[in-house]
């Protein structure tokens, strides 16, 4: 079942918005409760996975693409009982030719946080190619998560995460050692391949961003220094080697914690675009950031947001002269998921409201992508007592 929802002038008034779009809502139906979307666009398919718990936190991993209109029948490509289920440390997933390779995260210790990455591997028929493997074979009872993977050129996977290994010694200080981020290649056959460490200080729990560019894999991410700025980084490999990590942007912004708001990349061609949360001056704000050099360097920030800034962002190209970004923002009544259409030439557009949001851990971190001429955009929502997916969908023609 399918219904129609135009922004009323009400709304368009409390977001700037100048012309009404019709904004479609697309059922998702299925038991339980659903939450920890991963919304991925790949070739001409649509793919989602989630999270499906019950009251008893027995999990499932399920997968689903998007055909005619209509979200496919589900399979359940993971099951179990002693999972880390987590509003921001969510599952994801790619699809080269194919295959599809996801992740969830396996208790593997008592503690909050000691916790490891394992993927599956299927045909997109269903098939098993290699289930429930670990990623991180270090052995460690530590944090490893917040996993970025992309397709290898339909040839195998490229994949980032967390990685807490170093986190269970301390240093001459008698602090933990900190967090680092790591990098891999899984084949098709599901063999783990070319490992790398990638910065040996980054911060603790925000997500993680890989894009493959013409020229090879570009990974984003939140670092950490020692005087505990955590702006965003980026690295690169070029002709096989990985680039030494440096900011996208020196904001300068010194959090002693982790704000838990990594940032998203988006490739094309040579055109990279990267868009985070950040606190500049003392204020919140989404930033969006162009390169134009595969990401050798970055243009000065676009300011995104116009009210108070969540963050919480995603960003697709929509052609190859002007991305879409999407966000959370709050004024002083409610918060809302926006979207804004930003050229390379720094022309930003007034925000189009997705929906009224919570703010909470609930809404978990809405996913953006765009198929043909259709944006999609899927986030968690708290009904009749529990987690739900909400999409919608509108024409890249509207906006």
């Amino acid at each position: 079942m399918k219904k129609s929802i135009l922004i009323f002038s009400l709304l368009g008034i409390l977001s700037c918005t100048s012309k009404d779009i019709s904004i479609e809502e697309i059922s998702f139906s299925h038991n339980n409760s659903n939450a920890q979307p991963s919304l991925v666009s790949n070739n001409g398919s649509l793919s989602l996975t989630w999270i499906s718990s019950d009251e008893d936190m027995n999990a499932e991993l399920n997968f689903r693409q998007f055909k005619d209109g209509n979200w496919l029948s589900p399979m359940t490509l993971a099951v179990g009982s002693d999972w880390f289920v987590n509003w921001a440390d969510f599952p994801t997933h790619a699809i080269s030719g194919d295959q599809v390779l996801t992740s969830y995260l396996k208790k593997s210790a008592g503690g909050s946080y000691t916790y490891d990455v394992f993927l599956s591997l299927h045909n997109l028929s269903g098939e098993k190619v290699k289930e429930d493997f670990i990623l991180n074979t270090d052995g460690f009872k530590a944090e490893h998560g917040f996993v970025s993977i992309v397709a290898k050129d339909d040839e195998g996977f490229l994949i980032s995460w967390l990685d807490g290994r170093n986190t269970v010694e301390k240093d001459a200080d008698g602090n933990h050692k900190p967090m680092t981020i790591r990098f891999a290649e899984i084949t098709n056959n599901g063999d783990i391949i070319n490992e790398n460490e990638l910065d040996a200080s980054v911060c603790d729990c925000c997500q993680t961003s890989i894009t493959n560019t013409d020229k090879g894999p570009l990974v984003i991410y939140r670092d950490r220094s020692e005087k505990e700025v955590r702006d965003i980084y980026v690295t690169r490999n070029i002709d096989d080697k990985w680039e030494a990590p440096a900011a996208v942007h020196n904001d300068g912004w010194i959090i002693y914690g982790c704000p838990v708001n990594g940032p998203k990349v988006v490739s094309n061609s040579n055109n990279i675009a990267v868009s985070w949360f950040t606190v500049y001056d003392g204020k919140p704000r989404v930033n969006l950031s162009f390169s134009e050099s595969y990401g050798a360097s970055f243009g000065s920030p676009i300011q995104i947001n116009d009210n108070n800034a969540i963050g919480r962002v995603d960003v697709v190209y929509l052609n190859d002269m002007e991305v879409l970004v999407s966000y959370m923002e709050d004024d002083d009544f409610d918060t809302y998921l926006r979207l804004k259409k930003v050229s390379i030439d720094g022309k930003v557009s007034k925000p189009i409201t997705i929906s009224k949001i919570d703010s909470g851990r609930n809404t978990g971190v809405p996913q953006l992508e765009i198929l043909n001429d259709e944006i999609f955009v899927v986030w968690t929502v708290f009904e009749n007592e529990n987690n739900q997916l909400k999409t919608v969908k509108l024409s890249s023609k509207d906006i």
